[in-house]
């Protein structure tokens, strides 16, 4: 391609989650990567009506599509239909299609928090003091409620529940890919302080557990955030797989971490535009 790619940057900017600061972190990228292609930013609501003028549709910090879900429903419809070229891919397996992931790699004997969606599977969940109940199109704790074990058969399942035993972890602790290159770590210390994080060695160990899902999830290219808890007994179990529009901290990393993942991510929008 003789001209420069032309990047859709969806996010919204305006956006306010508990702990991150969505608008600071895609100006940041975005001025960054203008260094390699010809960039524009919108907002989710507007990406359906521009992406036809387009290599490619980068969705970063859109938010929980949950706020316009019908809108999202519609985007995607019409990039698939037109085989636009959306970065992530949208044949994502984890969140952006929803939890049901949590089922499958529960049933295929990944090491992942115990899942169920019905009370005929509730013998299957290890007991526990509580649990947690939370919807199967569910976001940033969106719906996210905890349940004694005696109300677990009374449960709403018809509305698309999915339930887990309420886990007693160290730490939760996040690992950033693009493609399949792990680019760097980060971890809370704090069970109850989520977002403040701090920069976490990753071991062989931690490295092959948290490859196994990006792995398992096939997409050819793209951002993904594995988040994993720490258990009392040392091993690490997957909270969730974010592939659709992962909040990358990108704010707490020193200088040769960040420009390494710019870097990375440059390269990997790229070769989806020459292969897309």
């Amino acid at each position: 391609m003789s001209r420069r790619p032309r990047v859709l940057y969806v996010s919204d900017l305006a956006y306010e989650a508990r702990g991150r600061r969505y608008g600071d972190e895609d100006v940041f990228l975005t001025s960054r990567l203008r260094a390699s292609f010809d960039l524009a930013l919108c907002h989710p609501l507007d990406a359906a009506a521009l992406m036809d003028g387009f290599d490619v549709v980068v969705v970063r910090n859109s938010g929980p599509v949950l706020g316009y879900q019908e809108a999202y429903d519609a985007f995607r419809a019409q990039a698939l239909d037109r085989g636009t070229n959306v970065y992530n891919p949208l044949t994502g397996r984890a969140d952006m299609a929803g939890k049901q992931y949590l089922l499958d790699l529960t049933e295929a004997g990944y090491p992942v928090i115990p899942t169920v969606d019905g009370p005929e599977a509730l013998d299957r969940l290890p007991a526990a003091p509580a649990y947690v109940a939370k919807p199967k199109l569910g976001a940033d704790s969106i719906g996210l409620r905890f349940v004694d074990p005696g109300d677990l058969a009374e449960l709403p399942y018809s509305e698309g529940l999915l339930v887990q035993p309420r886990i007693d972890f160290r730490y939760e602790v996040s690992f950033y890919f693009v493609d399949d290159a792990l680019q760097y770590a980060l971890y809370a210390p704090d069970p109850d302080r989520r977002w403040e994080l701090r920069p976490y060695d990753v071991t062989d160990a931690d490295r092959e557990f948290a490859r196994s899902f990006v792995e398992w999830n096939t997409l050819p290219h793209g951002i993904q955030r594995v988040d994993a808890c720490r258990t009392p007994e040392g091993g690490l179990l997957l909270v969730e797989l974010e592939d659709l529009n992962p909040y990358l901290s990108l704010g707490l990393l020193d200088d040769a971490t960040r420009d390494a993942f710019v870097a990375a991510t440059a390269a990997s929008i790229r070769s989806a535009v020459h292969t897309g």
